[in-house]
């Protein structure tokens, strides 16, 4: 995948869990609330429609504030890629202020890991020096961190 450094953030991890797991926790909305937002945050709701341009919805608390976010997904190769953004809505309703789109790349890694890739991309520098900014890296390892430690207590 081109990336481009001034527009994009990438972080890549090995997770100890398997590939068909971690999808499966990244799309079903009963794991969602378990990782993806770094605690002591939460997620409070959740809703997916599993096709490209179905809802990807998610309610966070964040110290006490509740934030709704609403996207859809772009594409989608089973245990493989989904890609999701918050520039559309369920019904390719665009938002008003967009503020990324996410790709998500999974990999077998061997002995049951993960290769577990997510990239965020922006509309402009700014707003990816923004994301950095809001610790980005820090955030997205600590979710990658928890998605392997609840995937692992699924593990079958």
């Amino acid at each position: 995948m081109d990336l481009d450094p001034k527009t994009d953030l990438k972080l890549t991890r090995t997770l100890k869990a398997p590939r068909a797991l971690i999808w499966e926790c990244w799309t079903s909305p009963d794991h969602i609330p378990h990782f993806f937002v770094p605690r002591p945050h939460k997620v409070t709701g959740c809703e997916i429609d599993l096709r490209v341009g179905g809802r990807f919805n998610t309610t966070f608390d964040v110290d006490g504030n509740v934030m709704d976010n609403t996207g859809v997904y772009l594409e989608i190769v089973p245990r493989e890629k989904l890609v999701f953004t918050d520039a559309y809505s369920e019904g390719w309703k665009p938002a008003p202020d967009p503020f990324m789109t996410a790709i998500l790349l999974l990999e077998d890694a061997g002995d049951g890991a993960t290769s577990y890739t997510a990239i965020a991309r922006h509309r402009s520098s700014e707003a990816r020096q923004s994301h950095e900014d809001m610790g980005f890296h820090d955030g997205w390892g600590t979710v990658a961190d928890q998605l392997e430690a609840y995937a692992q207590g699924l593990s079958r």
